[in-house]
């Protein structure tokens, strides 16, 4: 990191002596907050009631539905996500290596950050304005070739395991990376990052950005929490946000996805507790590598608990070894319920990153050469802070992460009643449940470790 940065990657504002109630009291709190949860759904919610086949929901406006559907919309989408590249590049390619170059803070606070509630009221927006996707569309026009046609046809095991890769570099590079907030480090990440996407996609078609770009993959499973999606039909339509997460099917490299990001939001809030930082201080090894096992660590960790929680859940739940419900498709058909929670621990960690450095990277981005350039009229921005108050950010953050969890455990509920015969789908979800405690316990301690 420059000297003197500031660094974008601290974030956080609450604390243990901002919580409305003492740590132990939360912990204990939102643990049977959980259990009372199962256990009224166990009483009242007896039949599969998410639209897991993504038939239902209300039609958009017709008026509506045209302008999003229309071609014209698209190419403006793509336009403006190079036209965003572009501003972007400016400062990482010819602006200078300081504190005041916006291009770490566009990165990992307006993009990777910001994705998060943009996706969670819009859907996949990075989709339609992904750059990458759009030079690579610009290309076969040009070259008159199907852009989703490749020099050979996509693995059909391949799945997402791409994106548990590219989205593990990402994570590795905003948690761990040495100089992380530098130029030349975020060139080299980009540059390999390019080099992949448009790779793949000149031997597969734009089908790899779907499996292998990690924006593109973190803006979908957010985005099917949003209030708007499109039917099986392809009619956009208003629905419920849990059918939309329940219409996620299961597909190889999709559980090493979400574990990756519920686990490396559990590492950055444990590489800011004092007990780590001690320890990456005194251990005599480089913090590169101390973070690097960390992250690994905690994503097995993570991993670990899910895939024994599951594989429990099959063996309780399934009436014989038969069964389609075995242990080793569960965790696939339960991955859904994990996103809400990873979603719920992104906006309790992130929030106050992306309100202060958010509304920093933004007045920035006006001079982004650092000139004394006002290019877009925000340089003179000043940074608010009245949505970030110590308690007010504390308040946010039980309620996100208790919520989050909530709504895996009924998400679990609903595909358990669905996949186990209706005699065992409740002890079946026993160790579901014991998991989703775990994971809120792990989540709070970790979050208020400071």
């Amino acid at each position: 990191m420059v000297t003197g940065a500031p660094e974008v990657l601290a974030h956080g504002v609450g604390g243990r002596q901002d919580l409305p109630i003492t740590l132990p009291q939360l912990v204990v709190a939102a643990a049977l907050t959980l259990v009372v949860t199962f256990l009224a759904l166990g009483l009242l919610w007896r039949e599969p009631r998410l639209d897991r086949d993504a038939t239902g929901g209300r039609p958009v406006p017709q008026r509506l539905a045209r302008i999003l559907d229309a071609p014209s919309f698209r190419w403006v989408l793509r336009g403006l996500g190079l036209l965003a590249a572009g501003w972007f590049c400016l400062g990482l390619l010819a602006g200078p290596d300081t504190p005041d170059n916006p291009t770490a803070g566009a990165l990992y606070v307006l993009l990777w950050v910001g994705l998060v509630p943009v996706s969670l009221l819009l859907g996949p927006v990075w989709r339609a304005v992904n750059p990458l996707r759009t030079v690579h569309l610009l290309a076969a026009l040009a070259a008159r070739r199907d852009p989703a046609r490749g020099a050979r046809e996509l693995p059909a095991g391949l799945g997402l395991w791409p994106a548990a890769a590219t989205l593990f570099a990402f994570v590795w590079l905003e948690l761990v990376a040495p100089d992380r907030a530098t130029l030349p480090v975020i060139t080299a990440w980009l540059a390999g990052y390019v080099v992949v996407m448009l790779a793949g996609a000149a031997l597969f078609g734009a089908g790899w950005f779907d499996r292998a770009d990690p924006f593109e993959v973190y803006s979908e499973l957010i985005g099917r929490l949003a209030p708007i999606g499109r039917a099986a039909d392809g009619v956009l339509v208003w629905r419920n946000p849990l059918d939309g997460i329940a219409g996620l099917r299961p597909q190889p490299g999709l559980v090493a996805v979400v574990v990756v990001l519920l686990g490396s939001t559990m590492f950055d809030s444990l590489s800011n507790a004092p007990a780590w930082l001690r320890f990456a201080q005194e251990n005599g090894l480089p913090p590169a590598v101390t973070g690097s096992g960390g992250l690994i660590l905690v994503i097995a960790a993570v991993a670990v608990a899910y895939l024994v929680a599951t594989g429990a859940a099959a063996r309780i739940g399934r009436a014989s070894a038969t069964e389609d419900a075995s242990a080793r498709r569960l965790p696939g058909e339960l991955a859904h319920s994990i996103v809400p929670i990873a979603a719920g621990y992104l906006v309790a960690h992130y929030y106050s990153l992306l309100i202060l450095e958010g509304q920093r990277t933004v007045a920035l981005l006006s001079d982004p050469l650092d000139t004394g350039a006002n290019w877009l009229g925000t340089a003179d921005w000043q940074t608010h802070t009245a949505l970030v108050t110590p308690s007010g950010v504390a308040s946010l953050q039980i309620t996100v992460i208790i919520l989050g969890h909530l709504l895996g455990t009924l998400l679990a509920h609903d595909r358990a009643l669905y996949l186990f015969p209706r005699a065992r789908a409740v002890a079946g979800q026993l160790p579901l449940l014991a998991l989703m405690v775990a994971y809120t316990v792990a989540g709070l301690l970790l979050l208020y470790a400071g």
